[in-house]
Formats: C-alpha cells, sequence, structure tokens
C-alpha cells in the first residue's frame, strides 16, 4: 500500500485585513506566495498567484493537508480563486485549531517551534506584505524570492513541528510568562 501523501501548506497574502475592510474579506487578500511540501513528492512546490489552480489541486488531492491556522485563514484567502470548498473537499490537520480547542487559546506556531525544536520564524507577515509592495512597485524579483524562502521555512516549522508531536505525543510551548509548557496531542 502507497504511503500516505501529506502535504504541509502556508501561503503569503498581497494584502492585509486593514487593506480589505477587515477579517471577513480574507477572499479580497490575494495570494503572494503559496507553498507545499508533499510527503509523496518529498519535494517542496512555490506557487505563484499564476499557479495557484496547480496548488488547489494540490490540496484537493493530498491524503492529509496540516498547517498552521490554514483552514480559517489560509483556506479563506484561496476562495477567492476557486470553486472547490477547500475546508470541506480536502482532508485536514490543522495543528492551531486542534491546540486551541485543547488550551483554550491561539498558540503562534513561533511559541511551538520555540519550545518544541528550539527554533523560530525568520521573518512574519507583515514582512512579506512590504516584501510584495516593493515587488510590485520595482518589478524586481528579489523581493518576491524572499517571500517564497520565508514562506517554505514556515512550511519547513509547521512540518518540523508536526514530526516532532507524531514522535513523542507532546508538544511544549512557552506561555506568556515564558515558563515552558507541554500539551500532549494524538495526531497519528
Amino acid at each position: 500500500m502507497a504511503e500516505r501523501n501529506i502535504v504541509y501548506f502556508d501561503l503569503e497574502t498581497q494584502r492585509s485585513f486593514n487593506d480589505v475592510g477587515g477579517s471577513a474579506h480574507k477572499d479580497k487578500m490575494g495570494m503572494s506566495v503559496g507553498v507545499t511540501y508533499s510527503t509523496g513528492s518529498g519535494e517542496y512546490r512555490i506557487y505563484g498567484e499564476a499557479e495557484v489552480n496547480a496548488l488547489v489541486d494540490e490540496l484537493v488531492r493530498a491524503d492529509l493537508v496540516v498547517g498552521w491556522n490554514h483552514v480559517e485563514f489560509d483556506y479563506p484567502v484561496l476562495q477567492g480563486y476557486t470553486i472547490y470548498d477547500l475546508p470541506n473537499q480536502t482532508v485536514n490537520l490543522d495543528m492551531m485549531l486542534d491546540l486551541q480547542e485543547r488550551l483554550g487559546f491561539r498558540l503562534k506556531l513561533d511559541a511551538a517551534a520555540a519550545g518544541s525544536l528550539g527554533m523560530g520564524k525568520t521573518a512574519d507577515g507583515l514582512d512579506a506584505l512590504k516584501w510584495w509592495q516593493e515587488y510590485k512597485k520595482t518589478g524586481n524579483n528579489e523581493p518576491l524570492m524572499n517571500i517564497a524562502e520565508y514562506c517554505a521555512f514556515d512550511v519547513k516549522v509547521t512540518k518540523c513541528v508536526h514530526e516532532f508531536a507524531l514522535g513523542h505525543g507532546h508538544l511544549k510551548y512557552h506561555d506568556r510568562g515564558g515558563h515552558l509548557q507541554e500539551v500532549e496531542v494524538d495526531w497519528k
């Protein structure tokens, strides 16, 4: 029997909540870059806005899509491009939503990565928005490459956090007081 194809996924947007009139309009934010890592192919894929249909196809075909707040953020952004009802036409493990149910609050990917892996993110979404503006203004591809690199690193961190949880049955994170905490998870 073939192994399950797990697709780790993240995207960055072209516009902020303020630019589109609030979080109710995620479908108007636009994707600048989307990145996946597929356990089936063992490869990362970087998608620009022009390849959004191929990205959606990869997500729909996956045996499991793993992300961090992708069901309530990334999928609504993609809904601006597709007729698929992504949350209901994909099999998902949204680690942030699962942890929110367990903990009663939203944990940042950075907190889980720092606690469990001793590594954090390289930038944040605001940097990606600045890079997108720079790319649009200058036409220079370097800011676009910065977005792709940042997003690919987030996908790698997401994958590593998931693999840590699979291997240990828990995640570690730093609470607001800076104390290391542990939460049991069953993501097998």
